[in-house]
């Protein structure tokens, strides 16, 4: 198969205007922080904050938010590029030839020839390699959760090949950091973080969803399947079921992580994380045009702000 030619100056086509990546990364670094796609720091984001949830309603339900959890969120923060990392180049290894006849998705660098296959292998076990020593300094279950977190992060690439839902394995491999840190906290994994989960993957539903419809109409000439597909018209609904889900789940975990350690201030407080964060993803609703792709980039890379939102709240109850 013959790339496809880079834009002159090797930008992909959906990387973020002015990015650190191309306009100050040395020349030679930029095709390997582009296939990390350093160069749009959304996705980096959305692997980030399920820790930082995790971490803070751990903190939350024990009760004792301590020095320690300073390292834990930083060293999810380096995992989290590095994984990221690891886990894109994975996703364009797999995906070369699918990538080079979708429009958005041509200008990456192995299909447009700025990196080659084995190049691409070499760097993505150098970033899992350097996650791995970060993930060796928690604990034991931290660990082991980390090394579990292989198998929907090596799944996912192939799921649009043979189910209509990859979002939910994007989901699976995208929240796991939701166990992890509190793992990395507590030292085993509670039912709260289970909940917290579950509520991570229907929030990646939501989002996940509005960022496939920019590929729908490639995606049905090339045979990838994906939700925005599957609901087609029908995406307004079944986004605000996500939403429902997103809420309730994330309400319950907080419930059964705060009562009856944390005061009724604390749960109050706690509790309107979620309240808050979804009247976000009701604002997204209100804006949604699956036919406008500049939107759909703008609605997607806005879900920062969203799962920031309940951790701001967490963060909050923890002082109260």
């Amino acid at each position: 198969m013959q790339g496809n030619a880079p834009t002159p100056d090797g930008q992909v086509a959906d990387a973020v205007s002015g990015n650190w990546v191309d306009t100050h990364a040395p020349a030679f670094t930029r095709p390997y922080l582009r296939l990390s796609r350093a160069d749009r720091p959304i996705g980096t984001w959305l692997l980030l904050i399920p820790c930082w949830w995790g971490l803070a309603l751990a903190a939350l339900a024990g009760g004792d938010a301590r020095l320690g959890d300073l390292w834990i969120a930083v060293g999810c923060m380096l995992g989290a590029f590095l994984m990221r990392g690891a886990g894109c180049t994975w996703n364009d290894i797999t995906d070369r030839e699918f990538d080079a006849r979708v429009e958005r998705t041509r200008s990456r660098p192995i299909p447009s020839g700025q990196v080659s296959v084995r190049q691409a292998v070499i760097w993505m076990v150098l970033q899992s390699l350097l996650a791995f020593a970060i993930l060796l300094t928690f604990n034991r279950a931290a660990i082991a959760m980390g090394v579990l977190s292989l198998l929907p992060v090596t799944i996912y690439p192939f799921a649009k090949r043979f189910t209509w839902w990859p979002q939910v394995f994007l989901g699976l491999a995208f929240n796991w950091g939701a166990l992890l840190a509190w793992a990395a906290h507590s030292g085993t994994v509670g039912s709260p973080a289970i909940l917290l989960y579950l509520s991570g993957i229907a929030w990646t539903l939501f989002y996940d969803t509005i960022y496939a419809h920019q590929d729908a109409e490639d995606d049905a000439l090339i045979g990838v399947k994906s939700t925005a597909r599957l609901f087609g018209t029908d995406t307004a609904k079944w986004l605000k079921y996500f939403l429902v889900a997103t809420v309730a789940l994330m309400g319950l975990a907080i419930i059964d992580a705060a009562v009856p350690q944390a005061g009724f201030a604390a749960l109050v407080v706690a509790i309107a994380g979620p309240w808050a964060m979804g009247w976000h993803m009701a604002w997204q609703l209100r804006g949604l045009d699956t036919e406008d792709n500049a939107k759909l980039l703008q609605l997607f890379r806005a879900n920062r702000d969203t799962g920031l939102i309940p951790l701001i709240f967490l963060g909050v109850a923890l002082l109260l």
